[in-house]
């Protein structure tokens, strides 16, 4: 055989040898590609479903915050029925007797609206 045949033959094994590592870099690349493109989707889905918790749990937390401030009003309206009658104010305890079973009410109906 020609040397100069013999060294294109060389040349050639060692391209189709390069050629060989460099598909199989891409096909790892396109490997890892895949896990990288899974891995964000689950991160995704792991974020959706934290996003819809903080969402629920800022709710329930108005909820309970309005909650508390109805119990406050209606405990301080108690108060001051006792107060009243104590002080033998009976028409400002009327008064405010009826507007904390006005609240009650109003709540009860809110309540049930739901």
């Amino acid at each position: 055989m020609e040397p100069r045949k013999m060294k294109l033959q060389m040349v050639a094994l060692k391209v189709r040898a390069k050629l060989k590592q460099v598909k199989a870099k891409i096909g790892e690349a396109e490997g890892n590609g895949k896990s990288l493109r899974e891995e964000q989707r689950k991160i995704r889905a792991k974020f959706g479903e934290i996003e819809r918790q903080s969402h629920r749990l800022k709710a329930e937390t108005e909820m309970v915050m309005k909650q508390t401030a109805t119990t406050q009003i209606k405990l301080a309206l108690t108060f001051n029925i006792l107060k009243a009658r104590e002080g033998g104010d009976f028409i400002q305890a009327a008064t405010l007797t009826r507007f904390l079973r006005e609240l009650v009410a109003k709540e009860r109906a809110d309540a049930g609206s739901k």
